[in-house]
């Protein structure tokens, strides 16, 4: 049972929960409300829809494996009681496990591929293990592209459904304003991923800046310097906000009234909130804070597809 629970923290098995929602939702919250309403049979629904998900857990599964090997010396330093490699588990077994989660995570895109209208996915995910391999070994390393990295593959998770569907939207009868508003929606919740995901990236660096530092990494912190770096996470708070009140004037035109009202409560005076805590924080503790603030606004964004299925009926 130690070893079985070690395995679920080592593959943050919240996370994973999160990525698989997030695309079940955008499946059957927006996907298939707009297309069946435009006369289109998705190419992922029931059987592949759960094929996808798991695919795409398992990759990012094994994403979390082989970024704690590499990482164990040091997360000895910024979180030595949260160390699983070697201290729980092996690295030999560690390795097995991102051999076996990569291989399952790219062989079911390929049975994608073979059994629907989807194409390439298979290749896709194999990209996707590569670049989660080159990330942990040494981009993470790197000033920024690390980061930037993370949030695309993250932003991905949703945009991957929208790329399945590609031979439907392609569709001379059917290109138009379902075609249009997919891409819409699809770009909206990218957007959104990908800005957060960056700005909870940066704050986690400002939270590990000494084990960082003591093993060479150039993470925005060491090479800018706190301050610096705090004017960066501000700016892209500053657009999130701005950009989601600016999708509220639209929402408020559509009188998707409960939509806006969860949208200011439950995310934009909650980035507000984040933004005030960020010029304050100083210790770890205070970074790790604003991180889980950060991921729970993101939850609640992910939640938000709910209303287009009330509002898409």
């Amino acid at each position: 049972m130690k070893t079985a629970h070690a395995f679920l923290r080592l593959v943050r098995w919240p996370n994973l929960l999160f990525f698989a929602l997030t695309q079940i939702l955008f499946v059957y919250c927006i996907i298939h409300p707009v297309m069946l309403a435009g006369g289109a049979i998705p190419n992922i629904r029931g059987l592949y829809c759960l094929l996808l998900v798991v695919s795409y857990v398992l990759i990012y599964a094994e994403g979390y494996v082989i970024n704690d090997y590499f990482d164990l010396n040091i997360d000895q330093i910024n979180k030595p009681n949260k160390v699983i490699v070697e201290k729980i588990i092996s690295r030999r077994w560690v390795i097995f496990w991102h051999v076996l989660l990569s291989v399952i995570g790219v062989a079911i895109g390929f049975y994608i591929d073979w059994t629907t209208n989807v194409k390439f996915l298979g290749l896709i995910n194999a990209g996707v293990v590569g670049l989660l391999f080159l990330y942990s070994i040494s981009l993470k390393k790197k000033l920024l592209i690390g980061n930037i990295l993370v949030s695309v593959l993250t932003a991905w998770a949703i945009l991957v459904v929208t790329f399945c569907e590609t031979s439907n939207l392609l569709r001379p009868d059917i290109i138009g304003s379902y075609t249009q508003k997919i891409t819409r929606i699809s770009f909206l919740y990218t957007g959104f991923a990908f800005v957060i995901s960056l700005i909870r990236e940066v704050v986690k660096d400002m939270e590990d800046i000494d084990g960082d530092r003591r093993y060479g990494c150039n993470t925005m912190p060491i090479a800018w310097g706190i301050q610096s770096t705090k004017i960066f996470v501000s700016v892209w708070l500053v657009v999130l906000i701005c950009m989601l009140l600016f999708v509220q004037f639209y929402v408020l035109i559509l009188k998707w009234w409960w939509s806006a009202a969860y949208s200011l409560l439950l995310i934009i005076i909650p980035l507000f909130y984040i933004f005030k805590l960020l010029l304050s924080a100083k210790t770890s503790k205070d970074y790790h804070h604003l991180s889980t603030l950060i991921k729970m606004v993101m939850f609640a964004g992910i939640l938000s597809m709910l209303f287009f299925r009330i509002y898409l009926r």
